[in-house]
């Protein structure tokens, strides 16, 4: 299956809630989730790592029975040590093989929609991680494959193999590494951006104000303080400005209570309304930043 037709297959929505953060204890994690399919969400991101499998164990519990009408993604590489404390990162195609199998146990399907690694680096045995994808497609066990990187030399690597239906990474106003090299090399192609990132851990919206990568607090500050001076709530503009890019699709937001929830989607809705000249004003203000590393 090529991967612009993966990609027409997944549609994947512009909201997914991200699951990381989903309480452990069944009942409470079951509410939040049934908050999310209530407000219209149908995308949920997890991972194998996430609770130690417990927060795959909930999501399927929770949707089950809505399954068919849902994207469920997930991710693979980290992989928890004996201690069971720490964990380790292997990228092998005999782990990832093994690891699909717990994840669709656990998820109570017989199917991922799309299937991560949860990072990389260039050593990475890339021809064979890359093959466990293709094989778990060509079974029927994945429908699409993707990455988690934030690795502009990554990045182009894999996407000169075999090119992923989408490459999780960090962008907001305060993290807008890639929009150098990464938005522009993915955006003629048929890979689209997840988003991860896009409250910046809520500094932009109700949390104090502190430095964040290579921007001090007083910098952040005026950011912040240039979004609360708009007519519109700041979960709004900050959904508006990560789906603003050509290369983005989706946003991956986390959310701990209900009431999280149902602000992610008022500030969705909101977002609509947000007129293309705020976001180049807002975008032509803020400071960019560049990656140092991994260039």
């Amino acid at each position: 299956m090529s991967n612009s037709s993966d990609s027409v297959t997944l549609r994947l929505p512009q909201i997914a809630l991200g699951c990381m953060s989903l309480p452990e204890p069944y009942a409470e994690a079951e509410e939040i989730l049934q908050s999310a399919i209530d407000s219209g969400i149908t995308f949920f991101d997890t991972a194998d790592l996430y609770q130690q499998g417990k927060n795959e164990e909930n999501i399927g519990k929770a949707l089950r029975s809505k399954r068919s009408s849902l994207v469920l993604a997930t991710k693979v590489g980290n992989q928890w040590n004996p201690d069971g404390k720490s964990w380790s990162w292997n990228p092998r195609k005999e782990y990832i093989l093994k690891a699909v199998e717990e994840s669709l146990k656990r998820l109570q399907t017989d199917y991922i929609d799309l299937y991560q690694l949860h990072g990389g680096t260039l050593e990475d045995p890339w021809e064979e991680t890359l093959e466990a994808f293709e094989l778990l497609k060509s079974q029927g066990k994945i429908r699409a494959f993707g990455i988690s990187s934030i690795r502009p030399n990554v990045i182009r690597k894999v996407m000169a193999m075999i090119p992923p239906v989408t490459i999780m990474m960090q962008y907001s106003p305060l993290d807008r590494r890639p929009e150098e090299t990464v938005f522009p090399m993915l955006q003629e192609t048929a890979t689209r951006v997840l988003v991860r990132g896009s409250l910046a851990r809520g500094i932009l919206i109700d949390k104090p104000a502190a430095s964040f990568l290579d921007f001090p607090k007083e910098k952040v500050s005026e950011i912040k303080a240039e979004i609360q001076d708009s007519r519109f709530s700041p979960e709004a503009i900050l959904i508006r400005f990560g789906l603003s890019e050509r290369a983005v699709s989706s946003l991956v937001i986390g959310a701990s209570s209900v009431e999280q929830v149902e602000k992610l989607q008022k500030g969705y809705e909101e977002s609509r309304a947000i007129p293309d000249e705020l976001v180049l004003w807002l975008k032509a203000t803020f400071p960019k930043n560049f990656y140092q590393d991994h260039r």
